[in-house]
């Protein structure tokens, strides 16, 4: 009786906080279970292993752009050069791997170092120099797309071979390796969650909500071992000529981005200077946080991830050209940051929201492909989707001011 009404009030204080404005990623997670069921009845195609694989590669280079916006918007500052900073970054890498004969593993790391030094540039001018975030990265949106064009060349195309750098969203983990990687990250998740809790109840502290907890991680691994057994299956047309099994190289890369922002944001004191500043400059400033560094550092981040997506890019259209990051792949990623649940006034929001949001923007872009409705459409359907988070982050905001 004790734990159904442990249960009971897990989900009561729940309920308490969402009413409260704190529905975190719930309006992203409901909308996703929406479209899904939506494409899935109209198209014999959406819900299949192979269009499944296909949505995971579709969505990973804006999901890590949108990953490291997040740090930004954390701020409440916004960065419109990400999508061309991954260009640019990736140009790098092309050329150092292709022109210059330089190792991936050279190659790559030092067009990270490159996307850093550009989100340095862009955070001092914001941090040091006091310019609004919007018109700097306004304009570094054009010069970065004027330098990509000068690095590529105008209608130019560089090709990449390198096989590292292709397999990242060309390749898949063997059907044990995929199994290996689901057991691994389910135990470790369901590890760090009981470490957790453990260490608070050391602490003398009640969890209401550890069974909630439970419960939620139990859907998590119900549901990560379903898409690793959609992943696992044969998808090509063609077994006998090439086989697809297993689940996309650019998974775990994605994991990994995930874990250690995830880490730093929630176990460091720099993640908690974030929330800080974003919540409260000048009070935090007067908590003796370091305003200025912790702006600059979070460009320097952001434009960091976005080099990783340019890696990404790259790896998926085997190339570069003028156009890598640009179109609306920034529209998309500042989308999936927002559409997963982190605010645009700052101080609230997590990397996870990103993963959230770019799957989101993701089904959405594929499920009307799907369905043979024009670009136009799917613009306008993402933006409503995009007005709508941001309307209810807004309305959240008000809700937990007043209460």
């Amino acid at each position: 009786m004790s734990e159904q009404i442990t249960i009971e009030k897990s989900l009561r204080d729940w309920w308490s906080r969402v009413k409260a404005g704190q529905v975190g990623a719930l309006p992203a997670i409901l909308g996703l279970l929406v479209l899904c069921v939506v494409f899935g009845s109209l198209s014999s195609v959406f819900l299949t292993p192979g269009n499944f694989a296909n949505l995971l590669t579709q969505a990973a280079a804006v999901t890590v752009i949108a990953m490291g916006l997040v740090f930004v918007l954390l701020l409440g500052e916004i960065d419109l050069s990400a999508g061309y900073a991954a260009g640019v970054c990736g140009a790098i890498l092309v050329i150092m791997v292709t022109e210059m004969d330089y190792a991936w593993y050279i190659a790559f790391p030092a067009s990270i170092i490159f996307g850093v030094l550009l989100g340095g540039g862009i955070g001092y001018l914001v941090a040091q120099l006091k310019i609004p975030s919007f018109v700097v990265t306004l304009a570094t949106f054009l010069a970065f797309q004027g330098l990509l064009l000068l690095l590529v060349g105008e209608g130019g195309t560089i090709r990449i071979e390198n096989p590292v750098i292709l397999a990242v969203e060309n390749k898949n983990l063997s059907v044990t390796a995929s199994w290996i990687f689901f057991f691994f990250t389910a135990g470790a998740y369901i590890l760090s969650g009981l470490w957790k809790f453990s260490k608070r109840r050391r602490a003398g502290l009640v969890d209401n909500l550890f069974k909630f907890w439970l419960i939620k991680s139990l859907a998590l691994v119900i549901i990560g071992a379903a898409a690793t057994s959609a992943l696992t299956v044969e998808r090509s047309n063609n077994p006998q000529l090439t086989s697809l099994r297993g689940i996309p190289y650019v998974v775990p890369v994605i994991l990994v981005l995930l874990v250690g922002a995830t880490f730093v944001l929630s176990r460091t004191s720099y993640g908690l200077h974030i929330y800080a500043v974003g919540g409260n400059a000048e009070a935090a400033r007067r908590a003796g946080i370091n305003v200025k560094m912790v702006r600059i550092t979070a460009f320097m981040i952001c434009s960091g991830f976005a080099a990783v997506a340019g890696m990404i890019f790259v790896s998926r259209a085997n190339s570069v050209s003028p156009t890598t990051g640009g179109s609306s792949t920034l529209l998309y990623a500042v989308g999936a940051a927002v559409i997963g649940g982190t605010s645009l006034f700052g101080g609230k929001g997590k990397v996870s929201d990103a993963i959230l949001g770019g799957i989101v923007v993701a089904v959405i872009d594929n499920g009307m492909a799907l369905l043979g409705y024009p670009a136009g459409i799917k613009f306008m359907v993402t933006g409503a989707v995009l007005l709508i988070s941001a309307t209810i982050d807004a309305v959240s905001r008000r809700g937990a001011t007043t209460s």
